[in-house]
Order: structure tokens, then C-alpha cells, then sequence
């Protein structure tokens, strides 16, 4: 999941608590590493049937690993896997930090769940952190070719995938029946025509059609991304002689001016004021929005998903969020850790049990394509008309392109965020994306 606070449930919707949630874990000790407290693990404590993992969220990933233990069990009885839960994933940073920092891994446990979009960084900073998994089982072929993009580093396999970040595009079908449209009509359009039907959208029901988080503004990446295109290139921010930025932050702009689009003060205005508030028509946002989609009781039943609008009218694919399992160097059972890996999340024998039990106890979606035909999958979501939109995120994640990632990514977020917000208060175009363009490189020549 995203490393800001996301809110996770059980498919029924109930909620739980959030990713923010205090941790507790049965680490050996603890270090302190820039004010954060950092676990700690004995491998040499393990018998041979037991590996260690650092993950965070109770009731979205662990539930996930607490599933594949049980599918890997069937293969090896005496397996366990000892799950260390972590308060948040930055906890999970910290430890990598803190180990690499030191030069010494022995702290670490066999396997950690990590942020898609931190990893790569990690890796380049920490090199000798990580096991890579080209000799495991793991069917990389079961894949999205945008999500392994995250974790497959000069050639080398590194992760396996655990939740999917795959952006849906959600609407309200009473509303849109209101104002005289349907699903279908906001499926495979332009931008120009969202923006049409989201004005009378507004001016009918008082209602935007699309919101999102001014500050942590994840919408010009998930616009971009479908199109295949990113905000660095070759490794550096491209934002001013990028057109298709500008293309996308004009129309951002524009939906903001026209009432199509409510730019939320903050996160917790975003998710409780506009959607649990119902304040909206539509959501677009990676699918672990779902449950927060979900806690209006009332609209049950008038939901529906589909893909994202895109500049020339084909149907667009994002992702957004997401994270993957890694086997650190301090794993003295590397072939019981890959064999576990490849068994259950990896695409293997133990896939659907894995994959359909971390669906029903905590929600996580697989981007493993094969798994998503099951009848668990198919079965259609009541919140949604009955639409089995479970099948449908994992084949829309097969069709996410793959763009240009960075370490920067977040800092990137920030600053085109507020290069928004002041285009919105009457600074050009150009302007606002050259200085959001200065801060970026200024954060990368650190």
C-alpha cells in the first residue's frame, strides 16, 4: 500500500483500522535510527522449517502472508512463518537503512515486504542487501509486465508481487443515470469528454465527478502513466519539455475550474469528506480505495468500476501503490524462501488458495493473471451491482504500461502538486513547471 494512511477492510466493507496503526511483532530487540524504533530478528534462532518477515497492516498484507502460510503448509507441515509486524512500511525502510548504514544485514529477517516505488533505491544504495530470484520456480510470465517493471533491477528479478496497485475508475451508476449517462459512457473517452459529462454532473446533482488529494496529489502520475509516458527520462526529471505534462496538468487545471474536479485540502478531507462524505460521482485511485468507497452504506448497489479516460479517447491503465515481497542476504534458508515465494504468491501450485483467501480476510487483489479466474474472483460485488470487479482489476493490471520510474518519485509528487495549486492561483504554465522542475533536480543532487 501507499506509505501515506490507507484505510483497509474485509471484503464485506467493515471498517478496520488503518495502515498507521501501532504494530506490535515479536522481534528479538530494538535500535533507533532517526527517531523511528527499528525491529530486530535472530535468524540463527530458526529451526530449518521457519523463515522471518517484516510486514505491516493486520488486516490487509498480513492477513495476505498468513494465507500463503497456510498454502505453503500443504506442500510442508511443519512450515511457519514468522510474521514481525511493523507499525508502517517506513518501518520497514528504517530497518534496511539502519542494517545497510552499519554494513552489517544480520539484523534482518529472511524476507520484508517493501513499497513498490521505494525499492529500487534501495537496492542501489544497499546492493548487498538483497538475494536475487532468477533461479527460483516463480512464473514471471503470470505477471503484469508494470508490475515486476518495480522490483527487476539491470535484468534481475528481485521481488515477488503481493498486492495490486491497479487504478479503477469508480462511478455512482444512479447519478450518472440522473444526468442521462451510463458506465459505458465514461469508457474509453477523451479527457475533453469526462470533463463535459462531469460539468453536468455538477451543475444536476452538485456532485464532482472526479476528487483527489491537493497536497499528495497521485492524479497527474496515474494521467501520465496512461498514456506511457513518465515525468523523468533517462534517469532525470522531464517536466518542462515534457507536452504531455502539460497537456495533462492543463486539463487537471481545467477540471478544477469547471467544478469537475475537487482538489481535497488534505488526505483525510479526500477520503472522509468527499468520498465517505458523498461528496462525489466518481473516484479514480489505485483499487485499495475500494473499502473506503465502501463505507457509505446507503449507496450499495450504485457503484461501478471501469478503466481511465486518456488524451486520445482509448482506455487508459495506471497503477498506483502496490508493494512485493524480497529475500534478504541474511536469509540462511534461501531455497526454502524461494521455494515459499514461488509456491503461493509466485504463481505456483499453492497460488489460489494464496490468492483467494488474501482476497476474502484482508482484501489484497493479486496481479498474478492466472489467479484471477477463479470463482472467488468472479464472483460479483454486491457494493457494486453485482459487477465482478475483482477479475476485472487483474485484467486491467496485465494492460498498465510500463514507464520510466524513479527514486524521486514522491518528491516529484510534491512538487508538481503545488505546481498546480499555483497555476490554479494564476501563475503560467511554464512557470510553475520550471520551478517545480528545479526542486526536483535540487532534491536529486543531494
Amino acid at each position: 500500500m501507499k506509505k501515506r494512511k490507507v484505510i483497509s477492510v474485509i471484503l464485506t466493507g467493515a471498517m478496520l483500522a488503518s495502515l498507521a496503526a501501532c504494530g506490535s511483532g515479536e522481534a528479538s530487540g530494538s535500535d533507533k535510527k532517526n527517531g523511528k524504533k527499528v525491529s530486530k530478528v535472530d535468524v540463527t534462532k530458526e529451526d530449518k522449517n521457519t523463515l522471518s518477515v517484516y510486514a505491516w497492516d493486520k488486516n490487509f498484507n498480513i492477513p495476505a502472508l498468513k494465507a500463503a502460510e497456510k498454502a505453503y503448509q500443504k506442500k510442508n507441515p511443519k512450515f511457519k512463518l514468522n510474521i514481525i509486524e511493523q507499525s508502517q512500511s517506513s518501518d520497514v525502510e528504517t530497518a534496511i537503512t539502519t542494517a545497510g548504514s552499519a554494513g552489517d544485514f544480520t539484523t534482518l529477517p529472511d524476507i520484508v515486504l517493501f513499497q513498490d516505488h521505494y525499492f529500487q533505491k534501495y537496492v542501489t544504495d544497499y546492493p548487498k542487501a538483497w538475494v536475487n530470484l532468477d533461479k527460483s520456480d516463480v512464473q514471471w510470465a503470470d505477471f503484469g509486465e508494470e508490475k515486476l517493471s518495480y522490483s527487476t533491477i539491470k535484468g534481475k528479478h528481485y521481488g515477488v508481487p503481493v498486492d495490486n496497485g491497479t487504478v479503477v475508475c469508480a462511478y455512482r451508476t444512479d447519478l450518472l443515470k440522473e444526468c442521462g449517462y451510463t458506465i459505458d459512457d465514461l469508457t474509453g473517452v477523451t479527457w475533453d469528454k469526462f470533463i463535459e459529462i462531469g460539468e453536468k454532473v455538477h451543475k444536476k446533482t452538485g456532485k464532482y465527478l472526479l476528487s483527489m488529494d491537493g497536497a499528495g496529489n497521485d492524479l497527474p502520475y496515474m494521467m501520465l502513466q496512461a498514456e506511457g509516458v513518465s515525468q523523468f527520462k533517462n534517469g532525470k526529471v522531464n517536466l518542462t519539455k515534457n507536452d504531455t505534462v502539460k497537456k495533462i496538468i492543463d486539463k487537471i487545471v481545467e477540471m478544477k475550474q469547471k467544478d469537475v474536479l475537487y482538489l481535497a485540502n488534505d488526505w483525510s478531507d479526500y477520503t472522509d469528506q468527499t468520498i465517505i462524505g458523498d461528496m462525489v460521482c466518481g473516484v479514480m485511485n489505485g483499487n485499495w480505495i475500494i473499502p473506503t468507497i465502501k463505507q457509505v452504506k446507503k449507496n450499495e448497489g450504485k457503484w461501478a468500476i471501469t478503466s481511465m479516460p486518456t488524451l486520445s479517447g482509448e482506455e487508459g491503465y495506471a497503477s498506483n501503490g502496490g508493494s512485493s515481497l524480497y529475500i534478504t542476504s541474511n536469509c540462511r534458508k534461501q531455497d526454502l524462501a524461494k521455494d515459499f515465494l514461488a509456491y503461493t504468491f509466485g504463481g505456483g501450485e499453492g497460488k489460489q488458495m494464496t490468492y483467494d483467501k488474501a482476497l476474502e480476510d484482508g482484501g489484497v487483489i493479486t496481479t498474478c493473471i492466472s489467479a484471477g479466474k477463479s470463482e472467488v474472483y468472479n464472483k460479483g460485488v454486491k457494493y457494486f451491482g453485482d459487477q465482478p470487479i475483482y477479475s476485472k482489476i487483474v485484467e486491467m493490471s496485465a494492460k498498465v504500461k510500463v514507464v520510466e520510474q524513479s527514486d524521486f518519485h514522491y518528491v516529484c509528487r510534491e512538487q508538481v502538486a503545488a505546481a498546480i495549486q499555483n497555476i490554479i492561483n494564476g501563475t503560467s504554465t511554464d512557470d510553475a513547471l520550471k520551478d517545480a522542475e528545479k526542486q526536483v533536480k535540487f532534491a536529486m543532487d543531494k
